[in-house]
């Protein structure tokens, strides 16, 4: 199976406390980089959160948020946010020595202001617990959204991996001709310009300049590579880098070929086969 890095998934767990929301999105890194948004009351559970997401995932960068809405609890014991409240005061001490007839800030208006009440209840061993087991099911939706879009790359890629070799196979057939009549041209215009004396030494150097110009290694060494990127993509796993590699070989087999040719057929084909790899080394940056 290959795995995007690219997927979505969210779920919701209800509580005695209140309901338990988690939402996890997977976009493509280089590496595994985990980022969390969590309420500070679930700040104790953050190794947990990150042991749990490395054992499931290899690379990508993972954003997982982590929200709580608490019933209302006549037992909850509430508590002035000491900290906002201070800013609160502050603020006034501004606005009274800006304008002098402004009016203070009374307790109710202090009372009313958001966010100035917080109820302080710690999570429970079971609302732990119950966390845990959000986020490992959130997981396992996550890996088989990632999981489809892999199906989707992996088909692209061996589209255009057959297009790759449609390409190879119209070239290969050219090359012992397109050889021979450089060579055929080279020693007919050496010939007209040396002593005939030096025929063995013109032979010589044709023999070197046509092995010079001859792609056939490069061919070769193109096939052995899309066989191993076919075996890659068949196989599955964690293949991202493992594929990016090749495709900096194949692009080296590529511009060679282009460096190589003296016809223009080569040419155009060494031309579609980068835009190929390209096109390739896209998607393969998604791939986990």
């Amino acid at each position: 199976m290959i795995y995007s890095m690219t997927g979505y998934a969210i779920g919701t767990k209800k509580h005695s406390q209140g309901t338990l929301n988690l939402e996890l999105r997977s976009v493509n890194h280089r590496y595994l980089d985990i980022q969390l948004r969590l309420p500070d009351k679930f700040r104790l559970l953050e190794p947990s959160i990150r042991e749990i997401i490395t054992s499931k995932l290899n690379r990508g960068k993972i954003e997982c948020y982590i929200s709580f809405n608490q019933l209302s609890n006549n037992e909850d014991k509430q508590k002035i946010n000491s900290e906002l409240l201070q800013e609160l005061l502050e603020l006034n001490h501004i606005v009274k020595t800006a304008l002098p007839d402004a009016r203070n800030l009374s307790v109710a208006d202090i009372i009313r202001w958001p966010n100035i009440l917080k109820t302080e209840i710690l999570p429970t061993d079971d609302l732990c617990n119950l966390c845990k087991k959000l986020l490992e099911d959130i997981l396992y939706d996550l890996i088989s959204a990632r999981a489809r879009e892999g199906e989707k790359l992996k088909i692209i890629l061996l589209k255009r991996l057959a297009s790759m070799r449609q390409l190879t196979t119209r070239a290969t057939p050219l090359i012992p001709a397109l050889v021979a009549s450089y060579q055929e041209k080279i020693s007919a215009k050496l010939n007209d310009a040396l002593i005939t004396s030096e025929d063995d030494r013109i032979r010589q150097e044709l023999v070197l300049f046509a092995s010079k110009i001859d792609i056939d290694e490069e061919i070769c060494r193109l096939e052995t590579h899309f066989d191993e990127i076919e075996r890659i993509l068949t196989k599955g796993g964690v293949v991202g880098k493992r594929l990016d590699f090749l495709m900096q070989e194949l692009n080296r087999e590529a511009n060679t070929i282009g460096s190589k040719s003296v016809a223009s057929d080569i040419s155009k084909i060494s031309i579609e086969l980068k835009i190929l790899i390209e096109q390739m080394r896209e998607q393969i940056q998604n791939i986990e």
